[in-house]
């Protein structure tokens, strides 16, 4: 079915890369969503109504609510893909993950309702008529979220969306949620205890647990967590695969949405090596991560003195005394100035974001520590923070 509905509504549905296909996606996700709830909503109250159930009615309202929620992921994707303007220069491509972010404050607010009404529930039970019927309901209902859980998460594995997967699991919860329901509906023919509240509770934190796993998830990205390591890791071989590069450092990563990825980086060359060819090999470089990794990246030329043997024996020894703080510690752009007094060794020192130290004590330290080396050596360091893992 699913594969059907995609050859159905997405035209050159492969190219994923490209932000009018994955649009599609999100509208596609989104309309089969509202469907879907909708007529889960109706069914649900219809048999809520019919057998006094709390659970079963409060999960109508729930599938409303997904149906609202599947109506902002629709909106978000047609939203995420206008073109950048001036006041936007990197697109729109974040209202997916404010998306996202709707969907669980949207889960959580229902989650709060069915708290409140299972709780009057249990203080003023009202017996729960068992009905075939709907029991039908419910789990023609399990059967329903548990194709929609599958149908979206192939679609957000193809785009990888934020806000597809938000729904993937709201689906999950609302699978769970919907079981118990049964449950109780199906213990009320063999007990006349006000099961259907307490029921209601354990649905409840279903959907809070869901709500809050999607707002974790979001904030992190809205806030700017660090890129995927193994993204760094392949950024970082790329750059140094190319002829004439024998460093990189300081290396960015931006996420203004998903395929909207922006980075920079400082690739190192022998200060010998022709500029001009070194300029070259640094376009191409720019173009090929382009074309293979579907980012804007800006890399910086950094000439260093690679070939010196007294500077890279001296550079041996800084990074040695780096590690006796912190094994974490690493340095780049390592250069010596040598005067009749003493010598400046001047570098970058990386040190990791949890490290307990100021950026003027980071200096003192490693000032310190370079002592270690003679009397004549100074640091003049510049601290830098990874801003990758």
């Amino acid at each position: 079915m699913t594969k059907l509905l995609i050859k159905l509504f997405i035209k050159d549905a492969d190219n994923t890369a490209n932000a009018a296909v994955r649009s599609r996606y999100g509208v596609l996700s989104g309309a089969v969503g509202i469907a879907c709830n909708l007529l889960l909503t109706i069914a649900k109250f219809l048999i809520g109504s019919l057998t006094n159930s709390i659970a079963i009615t409060a999960d109508a309202v729930n599938n409303l609510s997904d149906a609202g929620s599947s109506a902002v992921t629709l909106f978000s994707f047609k939203a995420a893909n206008r073109p950048a303007d001036d006041e936007h220069p990197f697109g729109h491509g974040r209202i997916e993950y404010i998306a996202a972010l709707g969907v669980a404050f949207l889960i959580l607010m229902m989650g709060f309702e069915l708290v409140r009404s299972s709780i009057d529930k249990i203080m003023h039970p009202e017996a729960l008529s068992f009905s075939v019927p709907a029991l039908i309901v419910l789990l023609l209902s399990i059967g329903v979220k548990i194709w929609m859980a599958l149908f979206n998460h192939q679609l957000g594995k193809r785009i990888d969306s934020p806000a597809v997967g938000a729904v993937v699991m709201d689906s999950v919860s609302d699978t769970a949620a919907t079981t118990v329901s049964m449950l109780a509906l199906i213990l009320s023919k063999f007990t006349s205890l006000p099961l259907d509240g307490y029921m209601g509770i354990i649905v409840a934190l279903f959907i809070f647990y869901t709500g809050i796993q999607i707002v974790r998830d979001t904030v992190g990205n809205l806030l700017g967590q660090a890129p995927d390591p193994k993204l760094v890791k392949a950024l970082e071989t790329e750059i140094l695969s190319f002829e004439g590069v024998v460093g990189v450092h300081d290396l960015i990563v931006h996420d203004y949405g998903p395929n909207r990825i922006f980075a920079s980086a400082h690739a190192e060359v022998p200060s010998n090596a022709d500029i001009m060819k070194s300029h070259d090999t640094i376009d191409l470089i720019e173009r090929e991560i382009k074309k293979k990794f579907h980012m804007d990246m800006v890399i910086h030329m950094d000439p260093i003195a690679a070939n010196d043997e007294h500077v890279n024996a001296m550079r041996e020894k800084v990074e040695e005394l780096l590690t006796q703080w912190d094994s974490r510690i690493s340095l780049h752009d390592f250069r010596m100035v040598e005067g009749p007094t003493h010598t400046n060794l001047i570098f970058d020192a990386v040190v990791p974001q949890d490290l307990a130290a100021t950026e003027e004590e980071a200096k003192k330290k490693i000032a310190q520590l370079i002592a270690q080396l003679g009397d004549m050596y100074r640091a003049v360091v510049k601290i830098d923070r990874f801003y990758v893992k």
